[in-house]
């Protein structure tokens, strides 16, 4: 909570007996942790940013998803 308040980040919590607040963060972490943590080296910090975009790109306008029907992402936003 320190690191935090000294970066002016707002911590936001659920509300007590609702973790069904937290449902897409805990899903897109774990996506992010088992399709490219645990597959990919990055060579330090500063190369991580660039690869999340790159990452985030490809997950979002080059990976169907059956769960919107076989579309992908940015695709079912038009």
């Amino acid at each position: 909570m320190e690191w935090a308040e000294k970066r002016r980040i707002a911590l936001s919590y659920i509300q007590p007996g609702k973790p069904q607040q937290n449902a897409h963060v805990e899903r897109y972490n774990r996506t992010v942790r088992h399709e490219w943590l645990d597959q990919h080296i990055i060579e330090g910090m500063e190369a991580a940013p660039n690869f999340a975009t790159q990452w985030l790109s490809t997950y979002k306008n080059e990976r169907p998803s059956m769960g919107i029907g076989g579309f992908m992402p940015a695709q079912k936003l038009k």
